[in-house]
């Protein structure tokens, strides 16, 4: 259990190592199976997946005290009824509208870090890519600015990830930090709350869709430091040729119609939840393909070739996704490798049977996309980076699961990879980002798989 505790992708990757593609252990009296074989993880995940369910998971106890009866922890009518109200602001067809909200954004944040750049000064670009996605996010998504929280947003989101995504065994080995995380973790659901509580109230006086409202929080204290201000500040994101003002109204307007009768509780949930899958998530996708383009300059190199050719310097569109397909592969294979996700779990409803294995009711049943993105048996030289490998590709149903599988497959994929692809191509243009030489790079699985560290970079002048 001390591994477990300490590094659970060591934990996990050992037990598939030594046992197999199917491993039954015991953990915190629970008996749990992890699947390591993609046609085990379709059926839990969709051929049979009414049988398995995320209540009682360990995923619903880290993800409900903060995010409450939202669409990653609901269950039955109530995930049915959210999926069916969020899915069409997420759909292709919309998000494709989002993109110049997108790349202003994205030059905004480059504008700030003119200085950096031309000083050749250490950048926290993990905080700054949170901060950015955050912006774009409520823009596009929920039509309101978060002007100055960038910062203050993103230390609260470390201080969950510390508390709810830390295992503690029984008894604890030390009460002392499990006091500080959870007291960190009560701060930032404050902050979280005032945020999100902020955005309805502002739309609500505003009689609906207002064209874009603000924020008025940025002066709160967050987790670790101010909320407001900050070179990491999430900015205005601009309004491009979306947003808020749009005819059709945006998630928001649809959460609050009369119609659909949400109440203050359930749009607060639901507000919190897509702000929090749908910002950090990307973000760490970003870091993760930045960090690795640089160890790897000769894949930089074809992505940023390609930018040059596609793009001749002008910022990129939705119309250029086509056409930017290093760009995605890149992406892609950052998410193979660190999958913002690293572990899904359901709890068995009935019985069932898992490649000849008895699964009874109420066993915890587990698939780790850290360690199914490594199987060698589907990935030649599994641990290296290559993103030409998804050139054309066809992959076994649900071997690569970087937003989920099944019915709860991730309903913001289209706008992540749309945000991801422009970020990263308008970034490429301007900039060459380094790691700080002798930085500390680690893998930290909590909620979303992080860099322990963060990750400092040198934005350098192309």
């Amino acid at each position: 259990m001390a591994l477990m505790r300490e590094s659970p992708l060591d934990f996990i990757t050992g037990l598939a190592r030594t046992y197999g593609d199917v491993t039954r252990h015991r953990a915190a009296g629970d008996t749990v199976y992890l699947l390591n074989r993609p046609e085990y993880a379709r059926h839990v995940l969709k051929d049979n997946g009414a049988n398995y369910s995320k209540e009682g998971t360990p995923d619903d106890a880290m993800l409900r005290p903060l995010l409450g009866n939202g669409l990653l922890t609901s269950n039955g009518a109530d995930w049915a009824r959210q999926r069916h109200l969020t899915a069409p602001a997420f759909r292709p067809s919309a998000v494709r509208t989002f993109d110049a909200i997108v790349t202003d954004a994205t030059a905004q944040m480059l504008e700030r870090w003119r200085p950096a750049v031309e000083a050749g000064t250490p950048l926290e670009v993990d905080q700054h890519l949170t901060a950015l996605t955050l912006g774009t996010l409520t823009h596009a998504i929920l039509g309101a600015d978060i002007d100055g929280i960038g910062e203050g947003f993103a230390r609260a989101v470390d201080a969950v990830n510390r508390c709810i995504g830390h295992y503690v065994p029984s008894p604890d080995p030390d009460p002392a930090d499990t006091a500080r995380r959870y007291a960190d973790f009560g701060r930032a659901r404050v902050f979280l709350d005032t945020v999100t509580r902020t955005l309805i109230a502002a739309r609500r006086a505003g009689g609906g869709s207002t064209g874009g409202s603000s924020c008025p929080v940025g002066g709160d204290k967050a987790v670790g430091g101010k909320a407001g201000g900050g070179k990491a500040g999430a900015g205005k994101a601009g309004a491009g040729k979306a947003g808020a003002g749009k005819a059709g109204g945006d998630l928001l307007d649809t959460l609050m119609s009369t119609h659909h009768l949400v109440s203050d509780k359930d749009l607060r949930d639901q507000v919190l939840t897509i702000v929090m899958a749908g910002h950090e998530t990307t973000a760490k996708s970003l870091t993760w393909t930045l960090y690795l383009l640089d160890r790897h300059p000769e894949e930089l190199a074809k992505v940023r070739e390609e930018v040059d050719r596609v793009l001749g310097g002008r910022p990129p569109t939705a119309a250029d996704l086509a056409a930017l397909p290093a760009c995605r592969r890149a992406i892609q294979e950052a998410m193979r490798l660190f999958p913002p996700v690293w572990l899904i779990s359901r709890r068995a409803v009935g019985p069932d049977v898992i490649g000849g294995y008895d699964v009874e009711p109420g066993t915890l049943v587990c698939v780790s996309q850290w360690v199914l993105h490594r199987h060698p048996e589907y990935w030649t030289e599994p641990d290296a980076y290559r993103p030409d490998r998804f050139d054309g590709a066809d992959l076994p149903s649900h071997l690569y699961l970087p937003f989920g599988g099944g019915d709860r497959i991730c309903v913001g994929q289209h706008f992540a990879m749309l945000e991801a692809v422009l970020v990263l191509a308008a970034l490429l243009q301007s900039v060459r980002l380094e790691l700080v030489e002798g930085f500390p790079v680690e893998p930290e699985a909590l909620v979303t798989l992080r860099p322990k560290h963060g990750m400092t970079m040198i934005a350098r002048p192309r």
